[in-house]
């Protein structure tokens, strides 16, 4: 066995998937002895064997992992609970496996897979889900990229027919429940060595909070940086669907028709919110150009 070799074949056991009970698997997929397969390239020792040794490096990359997606999503764990989180983060993992070199985006499916499973979160599904969107949103838009916003000058010469383009980190969210409190509240009364699941942490008990109730309320939030922290926002349906036009390329004229295409509001509320819609993107530096976004497609790209 050359270098090569080995590498490939202790990366494959490494990245085994751990039994219910976080052991190494007995016997790999076609039937073979782990135990052997250990022994044919690991020396025991005085105090392990063979197979004892490649369990520590298989049981930490999972533990690593499961760390890794529990760290981006400690809402969800107090909402559900660490028993039944920890069963839908090992279950994530088994369906999206890491492919990356980085970890970073290891928990970004976990929002459509939570969708698709509602068998693993109970009867708090839609919340569950909510939770999940707003804390993926919450990672995505501390870690993606602020372009050069536009200028005060450049806001003035905005016509129907521009085109407005918006900051990568501005995360738009349609929510069935409102879950920026609940998030804010995890975020401020848990401890943060408290903020994985139990069994990354080994502990047997886990510091738990009363979370605040929750009824349905449909919310629409903007997530954004601003001076290197992210803030929730509550926005108007309109100003979600505007801001949503921008995103899918719309002009001014048609991002402001298909925002009040059905709604209630009066003309001259209307025009109020859109004053206030530009305000509020001017302000924050949500709008920027044309040759920031094409560059960061461009790099994104290369």
């Amino acid at each position: 066995m050359n270098l090569l070799d080995l590498q490939r074949r202790m990366a494959e056991d490494v990245r085994r998937p751990l039994t219910a009970a976080y052991e190494m698997q007995q016997t790999t997929e076609d039937g073979s002895s782990t135990e052997e397969l250990a022994a044919s390239y690991i020396a025991p020792n005085s105090r392990l064997s063979s197979f004892e040794r490649l369990e520590i490096y298989n049981r930490q990359y999972w533990f690593r992992l499961m760390s890794a997606v529990s760290e981006d999503y400690p809402s969800l764990n107090a909402v559900l609970g660490p028993k039944r989180f920890e069963s839908l983060i090992v279950a994530y993992l088994h369906a999206h496996p890491s492919t990356s070199w980085t970890l970073r985006d290891l928990g970004a499916k976990l929002p459509a897979f939570l969708v698709d499973h509602p068998e693993l979160v109970g009867k708090r599904h839609k919340l569950a889900v909510d939770v999940a969107k707003l804390e993926w949103a919450y990672v995505d838009a501390f870690d993606s990229k602020r372009l050069e916003p536009l200028t005060a000058e450049e806001v003035e010469t905005i016509g129907p027919d521009s085109r407005l383009f918006l900051q990568p980190h501005l995360q738009l969210l349609e929510l069935t429940y409102p879950v920026d409190t609940l998030v804010l509240a995890v975020k401020k009364g848990m401890p943060e060595t408290d903020i994985v699941s139990s069994a990354t942490s080994q502990k047997d008990t886990q510091y738990r909070m009363k979370l605040p109730s929750m009824r349905q309320q449909r919310v629409y939030l903007a997530v954004h940086r601003f001076d290197d922290s992210v803030y929730y926002r509550r926005i108007e349906r309109e100003t979600f669907l505007i801001l949503s036009a921008f995103r899918e390329g719309s002009s001014v004229a048609d991002a402001i028709a298909s925002g009040f295409a059905k709604s209630r509001l009066k003309p001259d509320e209307q025009a109020a919110l859109v004053q206030q819609c530009f305000a509020h993107a001017s302000k924050l530096g949500w709008f920027c150009t044309t040759e920031a976004i094409s560059e960061h497609q461009a790099t994104s790209v290369m």
